[in-house]
Parts: C-alpha cells; structure tokens; sequence
C-alpha cells in the first residue's frame, strides 16, 4: 500500500525526513508540509510538496494517512493530539512532550482514536549502539555492571531555539532524550534511582553541559555525558563486564574489545609492583597472556528501518518498535532527572 506523508514544521529536521524518506523507501510518499514560518513554506513549495496555509487545510485532507511531528518541543501536544482526532497516524520527532504528564494526554488519545502514534528515536539504529548492544547479547564480555555512555562536542552553545526554555531546549531533551532511550532499551530491568548534574555554562536558560547516573535494579551503573565543551573526548562507550571491556571510539565504531583467555583465571602473586606512582598491589597491569584483544563486531544498521517498521505495522499488522509506552518511561526518567538537580541529590523510584 501507498502511504502520504505530511510534515508538520519544515524545517533542518522537517527536511532531513523528507529526504531519507524519498531516498530510501518507496512505500510513504512526502506529500505535503505546513509551517507557520514564510521562509519554510516557500522552501516546501520549491521541493515539490503540497503547502498547506493553515493546520485545519492539512487535517481535512483525506490524501495525507500520516503526518510527522517536527516542530519545537513546546508544541508537540497540541499537534500530536490535533492529528490523531483527525484520523491521522502519526510519527512525532523527540523528545515528544515536555514532561511525562503531556505524553499520557497524548496516549490516551491515541487509544481513543485507534491510530498508529510514535516517536522518532532513530538512534536505536545507530551503528554504535547497534555494536555494544550485539556485544551484551552475544554475551561476548559477560555480565554488564558500569556502562559509560558520551555524546561530547566543542560548539560552546545550543542551537536556535533548543537554547531557549519555554522551546524545551537544552542538552537533556536534545541528546539526553536519545541517550536515556538507548539505555533503557539495552537495560531490561527498573530503574531505581536518578542523579543529575545539570550545568548552563554558556545558557542563561537551558542546560548545556550534563552527567547523569542511572541505577538499575539489576545493578548495572550508568553514566550519561554530554557536553558543549570538550576538547578532548572520551569514548563514544566504555562498558565493564565481568570478563572484560568494550570501548568504542567514536560514531566510525573505531575499538576495540579485551577479554580474558579461555585458559582460567590467573593466579596473582602478592609481590609489590612498583609503579612510576609509587608501589602497588590491587592496580598492578594484568599480564599481557592472561588476555586477548577482539575486534567489535561488524554491524550493518539505517534509521530508515525504523520507518520500515512504520509500513510493516500499517500494511502487515507488524509489532510497533517504538512504542509510547517506551517513550513514557523516558520521559518519566527525564522529569526524574530536573527534579534531582533542583534538588541537588539523586532520586529513588522504580520506573
């Protein structure tokens, strides 16, 4: 079946669909888009699309059986809910609400109605999570207990009106909204506890620099960081396990994995090494033949499967990916994550 898209707020992302889209998935059609801004209007009459002048144009056309999302975060709600009362399926860019209480509204309606509703966390698809998830599920390593998850640039600010608050900007519903959902799909157990810290170095409104530490209840440890202002980056991932480590450099998967050899435990003397930092017993290096360095896995992955996954679930019945009950999760972990830096310590629940 032919499905026709419509695309609420043409703008850098607005656009960025509408090409991959075209360009790779023949089954969905970018039919039409509306924006309140002239420029963005203009810019969709120049690439083909249909451009509606009003919201109400664009919710009475039968053409249009999906539409997207991608306006600044503040006015998600009002247009999610709008669209599926019209009948319209409906993808939302992240983070799709402000707070957790606007997505319940949200999914409520979609029960309601019946249609298809979900977000866009395409970086569940990204080739470096794709590489530790398949490390964790081909028990490569063994069992995860402290996982170090890093988005780090220089830029210095936030981008247009992701630097303004009343937008929800700032870096935790930027990136923070990606990473939080990257963990919480590859953890499958509760949260149990939230600490934040949450800086606005260059922003007198948003944050823009961030670590936060997520307990789960099977004990796995998780930091988050992302930063406007890093010079010299850490990895992409560094992952402890109870057999080795897995580090991953950077979004070109440059890495590697060490792991112990198969041939036992070593048997570690109790003489003092001496160091360049003085004597030590518990931080002495591990013998180079106790160990083996593995190359990470090869892995294949395009967002675009996720809108593949869209058709599947429209034409074929399929099992949405993406579902809003997920994304509540994330969004109930992100309220968790302000009320912990007003509050300046971490937070318990169980989510």
């Amino acid at each position: 079946m032919m499905h026709k898209m419509a695309i609420i707020g043409f703008g850098g992302m607005g656009g960025w669909h509408k090409e991959k889209v075209k360009n790779q998935l023949p089954e969905i059609t970018v039919y039409g888009a509306y924006d309140i801004r002239e420029e963005a209007k203009e810019k969709a009459k120049e690439e083909g699309l249909k451009v509606y002048q009003t919201l109400e144009e664009l919710l009475k056309d039968k053409e249009v059986d999906i539409v997207l999302v991608s306006t600044p975060n503040n006015f998600h709600k009002n247009y999610v809910i709008q669209c599926l009362k019209a009948g319209k399926n409906v993808i939302c860019e992240k983070p799709v609400a402000m707070n957790a209480s606007e997505l319940e509204d949200m999914i409520a309606v979609s029960k309601e109605t019946g249609k298809l509703f979900s977000i866009h966390q395409n970086r569940r698809w990204d080739r470096d999570y794709k590489t530790i998830q398949a490390i964790l599920s081909e028990n490569t390593i063994g069992t995860p207990y402290f996982i170090e998850s890093r988005v780090l640039g220089s830029r210095g600010a936030m981008h247009g009106w992701r630097s303004y608050q009343v937008n929800g900007g700032g870096m935790v519903l930027d990136w923070g909204v990606h990473l939080i959902d990257q963990a919480l799909d590859l953890i499958k157990s509760p949260v149990v506890s939230v600490d934040a810290h949450l800086q606005s170095i260059f922003s007198n409104e948003v944050d823009d620099n961030i670590k936060i530490f997520l307990r789960f209840e099977n004990g796995v440890s998780y930091l988050l960081e992302m930063s406007t202002n890093c010079f010299i980056n850490l990895p992409r991932w560094h992952m402890s396990c109870t057999n080795g480590t897995a580090m991953i450099q950077d979004w070109e998967c440059n890495g590697e994995i060490v792991t112990l050899k198969e041939n036992g435990p070593l048997k570690w003397e109790n003489d003092i090494v001496y160091t360049a930092a003085g004597p030590t017993r518990t931080m002495a290096p591990r013998p180079d033949h106790t160990v083996e360095k593995l190359p990470l896995p090869k892995i294949e992955s395009d967002s675009i499967s996720y809108y593949q996954n869209i058709v599947g679930v429209l034409d074929h019945n399929d099992e949405l990916i993406v579902k809003p009950e997920q994304a509540l999760r994330v969004m109930k972990v992100i309220d968790l994550i302000f009320a912990s830096e007003k509050a300046k310590h971490g937070m318990e629940c169980n989510i």
